[in-house]
């Protein structure tokens, strides 16, 4: 087409006239032209015949005609005449803006997954499942999780808000496709979908009218992560088959994280529950006599290992107690769970504990039957308080000997002898029997503190005459004084290198105080 100077049109060939019907020879341009081309028309005129320095598409102009978008290329004649060729570009801005969405979409997918993934959090991942969703997806999203007992949890967001955790949903089966989309069926195209008749539980408050929705399941690790809801407010553009094409992608990412956190959530149930039981218990109080004990595992990560102990108190009076420290073979969580074995077979076999050797006789055939490839030595102490004394029975299955702790510093190695459990068909045992006078201890270890190496060369064991030239200095002291002294100089032995378990129990018989005054006046003075 060509314009004249005076804002008419001159001529117009058969392609433009196609495109302008109204354009004609003598025709004003801004009666037959849309705005952004008699706008960039006006730009132009004026211009001289020379050439643009940026060539003939420097004033190029865009914009729509109907429904299609076309380029407005303009020469200038040297007779002030415009010569104007529309190209039609709408096949090439719709492959931009189809670029662009995909782009934006794919930028969204990544964000999502960064997010989704940073937390093993199960409320937080429905947090930012909801609110990814009402940021880009939506107006507002819900995140409905699997039912937990009778109630399915739910939180919402709506956009430019904060995830809001609403307790329970109502009845799935109230809103199309949702029961089917927490069993993990596909879902149902959102128009299928009545918004009108949706249960009030589904909007957030205040939201308004719902004009669309979409339902969709969120898909787990082999089961169902829940179900995502998506509401778009009325008089917005309903979701279109691309969108909700996208909403499942997304669904997708986020089902996993779900899925993965709720794993996470019920395995860590698992093993506090488990740490409970394969942890070393409090001591119980038994009357008339003192323990105290330390634990240590292996690796700062772990709190569990193979060293063990327990204080299975007498039954009824005039009964010993029993006393078991044990050390399993090997490190972590499998030497913990055969650790676990031995002490529920040893409380199975409480009964019989007036006879260590038959105790341990039964628990050596456990071992050997046993799927673990597996040793343990352990030592049994009977404690029976007998006037201001306690009498001690001690049983060593391969576990380094007892060491007693007398009034004056001396300490003596309780004479008791055994082979290990779960090596050999038979086991051999020579128990020793001790009396503890007031204040005395029998102090109970793991080969970890004799064992552990370190000192000033790195590589030293901390060896068996350290361990005793550390307890003649404990002579007097409280039970709970002596162990932590031991778990101190061991742990400083070995610095910040590796070490194997440590545990230690101590027994003693408790000091007797009494008080007395002289002729019934002054401060008084105590015997032992």
């Amino acid at each position: 087409m060509i314009a004249a100077p005076d804002g008419t049109v001159r001529e117009v060939n058969r392609a433009a006239a196609a495109v302008l019907p109204g354009a004609a020879p003598g025709v004003r341009i801004d009666d037959v032209t849309p705005g952004w081309f008699t706008a960039a028309h006006r730009r132009l005129r004026g211009l001289r015949a020379e050439p643009s320095p940026d060539g003939p598409d420097a004033a190029a102009a865009h914009g729509p005609v109907g429904e299609r978008s076309f380029a407005a290329h303009p020469v200038v004649r040297g007779d002030g005449a415009v010569v104007w060729w529309f190209v039609d570009e709408t096949a090439h801005r719709l492959a931009d803006a189809q670029l662009r969405t995909e782009r934006q979409r794919t930028a969204f997918l990544v964000e999502a997954s960064t997010r989704l993934l940073s937390s093993l959090n199960l409320s937080r991942v429905m947090d930012v499942t909801a609110r990814l969703a009402a940021e880009h997806l939506a107006d507002a999203a819900l995140v409905v999780a699997p039912a937990a007992g009778r109630r399915h949890p739910v939180t919402y967001c709506v956009r430019g808000g904060t995830p809001v955790r609403a307790g329970s949903a109502g009845t799935p089966a109230d809103v199309p496709g949702l029961e089917e989309a927490l069993q993990g069926f596909p879902p149902v195209p959102s128009r299928w979908i009545d918004p009108a008749a949706s249960p009030d539980w589904v909007v957030p408050p205040g939201f308004g009218e719902v004009g669309s929705m979409v339902v969709t399941p969120l898909p787990g690790h082999g089961v169902p992560a829940g179900a995502l809801i998506l509401l778009r407010r009325s008089g917005q553009a309903s979701f279109d088959e691309s969108e909700e094409l996208f909403a499942r992608l997304h669904a997708a990412r986020a089902g996993a994280a779900l899925s993965a956190a709720r794993m996470y959530a019920e395995q860590a149930s698992i093993t506090k529950t488990l740490m409970r039981e394969l942890l070393p218990p409090p001591l119980p109080p038994v009357a008339g006599i003192e323990f105290a004990a330390g634990y240590s595992p292996s690796g700062e990560s772990e709190r569990i290992g193979g060293d063990f102990y327990d204080v299975h108190p007498a039954s009824g009076s005039g009964e010993e107690s029993l006393v078991v420290l044990g050390d399993v073979c090997g490190k972590g969580l499998e030497a913990a769970v055969l650790t676990g074995k031995i002490r529920n077979s040893l409380h199975a076999l409480l009964p019989l504990a007036d006879d260590h050797s038959r105790m341990l006789t039964l628990l050596n055939g456990a071992l050997l039957t046993s799927r673990h490839a597996r040793f343990a030595t352990l030592v049994l102490c009977s404690v029976l308080r007998r006037g201001r004394d306690v009498r001690l029975r001690l049983s060593s299955a391969g576990h380094p000997s007892p060491l007693i702790v007398r009034h004056d510093g001396q300490v003596e190695e309780a004479r008791t002898r055994g082979t290990l459990l779960g090596a050999l068909p038979a086991v051999t045992v020579s128990s020793a029997t001790v009396s503890l006078a007031p204040g005395e201890i029998c102090l109970l270890y793991t080969d970890g503190i004799t064992e552990a190496r370190g000192g000033p060369l790195g590589d030293d064991v901390f060896g068996d005459e350290r361990l005793r030239d550390a307890l003649a200095g404990c002579a007097g002291m409280p039970t709970e004084a002596v162990v932590e002294r031991v778990q101190m100089l061991a742990s400083d032995w070995v610095g910040g290198g590796a070490h194997d378990d440590m545990a230690v129990v101590a027994v003693a018989a408790p000091r007797v105080r009494r008080f007395s005054a002289v002729d019934g006046q002054g401060p008084g003075r105590s015997a032992g």
